[in-house]
């Protein structure tokens, strides 16, 4: 019984362990740790906040795929992604789809 014990104890431990390394992060660190920002991805009204003229926060942009805003994605996956009519995610603000 005494080695369930200290094999529940264990795995008890290296699960804490395992786990204190993201409770030092303040809340929203570790997903934006796991995400960047990807200009021309949103569609109309759904980007996550202001890049520029015609945006102010979430919410704002006025046009799918806008390029002076920007929505979260997984890190890593911005650049790769692939939009209608041979757009893709830019890491930096694009001068295309900005409404007039």
């Amino acid at each position: 019984m005494e080695t369930k014990n200290t094999a529940s104890s264990a795995l008890f431990g290296a699960l804490a362990l395992a786990l204190s390394g993201t409770a030092l992060l303040a809340p929203g660190q570790a997903a934006a740790a796991e995400t960047e920002k990807c200009f021309g991805v949103a569609m109309a009204g759904k980007n996550d906040c202001a890049a520029g003229p015609g945006t102010t926060c979430a919410g704002t942009s006025k046009v799918d795929y806008q390029g002076n805003s920007w929505k979260f994605v997984p890190k890593g996956t911005c650049t790769t992604m692939m939009l209608p009519g041979d757009r893709q995610g830019s890491l930096d603000a694009l001068t295309r789809d900005v409404p007039a």
